[in-house]
């Protein structure tokens, strides 16, 4: 950046310029040389600004940036660490003469200046200072911006050091309990073809992709010609998909989100196989591939990946958008075999069309669903209700929601369906 006169190199050429104007009309050779070296010096300060940028050259200052928790959820705080190191004498001096401004995105500081504690010691500042997440996404955080001016203080440039880091929001989400047997039936028997099941094959069935190999069944499974795995230590453990109806509204959308993230979030805890479907691809990504189920054997890394996918997801920009996709992630449902698959859904007022396909996606009796309403809108209301009397009367368990009530309320509401 361009290094700027402060108030005192403004008065310098101000004084210089007048003094060497008057010492021409006045012939006095002495103003001339005063003014001229008032000039001088301003013209030096700001050439010796500009070729000490602290960031670049031999004695080039060092930051690093970090933030704990990363990612963090919505309405959470985080503490953000900026190091600023100078690793050799003259990249001290340039540190001694510096200050410092740190920038963050409005959805990590509320729009308001952040408030840093600065802490300094020979050849190190630390810059720490708390924001908040207030929106799900991913937002930068720096560069650190430093002002530098000469010894006489009659010149400062801002310039930046380092690079910009990201901090990742996840949906706020909530700790909903894990379902008993309220959601979950019997373990489903392996149907061998035509043939009696022997003793051996009561308690096995098809293998799935995450399952342990020390669980395989090797001689059914030579019978069979198809890995079969022993089901008694995974009773109850149907994979789930969440299924999400991404609405147009922002409000209503960061609301879907965060009960469909913390239902399976609720589901993985209960020892479920778990995938998010209904999602908009990130750039890049094909429409067509099949999401996959995360096991909470792989330890906090499972919650970590399911909610890595909210956080770019941006909402439709049309309602035949927002129906698209969710018949997108209906289609999707389809994959399981056997009605194996149980179905959690968090659904708006939906068209015939998208109705119809939501009956025919899955197994009627492992089918559940949340179907939302503003409230306010009467014809919404009649929609959300239609809804809910075509899911219910193709088997499914359905629990009614208003828009920013309470998540416990729903998920409670949604498990006395089954009564």
């Amino acid at each position: 950046m361009v290094p700027r006169p402060t108030v005192r190199g403004w008065a310098l050429v101000a004084g210089g310029l007048l003094s060497t104007v008057l010492g021409a009309l006045l012939g006095a050779v002495d103003l001339v040389r005063i003014g001229i070296v008032a000039l001088v010096l301003v013209a030096g300060a700001e050439v010796g600004v500009a070729v000490t940028v602290p960031g670049r050259g031999r004695h080039r200052i060092e930051v690093r940036r970090s933030v704990e928790p990363n990612p963090v959820h919505v309405g959470e705080d985080a503490d953000v660490q900026v190091d600023v190191l100078a690793p050799d004498s003259g990249a001290r001096v340039r540190l001694a003469g510096l200050r410092f401004a740190e920038q963050a995105a409005t959805e990590l500081s509320g729009g308001r200046p952040l408030r840093a504690r600065v802490t300094r010691s020979p050849g190190r500042v630390t810059v720490r200072y708390p924001v908040r997440a207030t929106r799900r996404g991913r937002w930068p955080i720096g560069p650190l911006v430093v002002t530098h001016g000469d010894p006489f203080g009659v010149v400062r440039s801002p310039a930046t050091l380092g690079g910009a880091a990201d901090v990742d929001v996840w949906p706020e989400v909530v700790a909903l309990p894990p379902p008993s047997d309220v959601l979950v039936d019997e373990p489903d028997r392996v149907t061998l073809g035509a043939r009696t099941p022997s003793p051996d094959d009561a308690a096995l069935r098809d293998y799935r992709e995450g399952d342990d190999l020390r669980r395989v069944h090797w001689r059914s499974s030579a019978r069979r010609g198809a890995l079969l795995v022993r089901s008694d230590e995974r009773a109850g453990m149907r994979p789930v998909s969440v299924l999400l109806d991404q609405p147009v509204r922002s409000k209503t959308l960061e609301w879907s989100i965060s009960l469909a993230a913390s239902m399976a979030l609720a589901m993985l805890e209960g020892g479920h196989p778990v995938r998010l479907v209904g999602l908009e691809p990130t750039a890049g990504d094909d429409v067509s591939e099949i999401p996959e189920f995360v096991h909470s054997r792989s330890g906090p890394q499972a919650r970590a990946t399911l909610l890595n996918r909210t956080i770019d997801l941006v909402g439709p920009r049309t309602d035949a958008e927002a129906e698209q996709r969710l018949l997108d992630g209906v289609r999707l449902l389809e994959t399981a075999e056997g009605g194996a698959e149980m179905v959690l859904a968090v659904l708006g007022p939906l068209s015939a069309r998208a109705r119809a396909a939501l009956v025919h996606a899955s197994s009627s009796s492992h089918s559940w669903a949340v179907v939302r309403t503003d409230g306010r809108n009467p014809a919404e209301a009649a929609g959300a209700e239609h809804t809910v009397r075509a899911l219910q009367r193709a088997g499914w368990r359905v629990g009614r929601a208003t828009v920013g009530e309470d998540l416990m309320v729903c998920w409670r509401r949604l498990l006395g369906s089954a009564a």
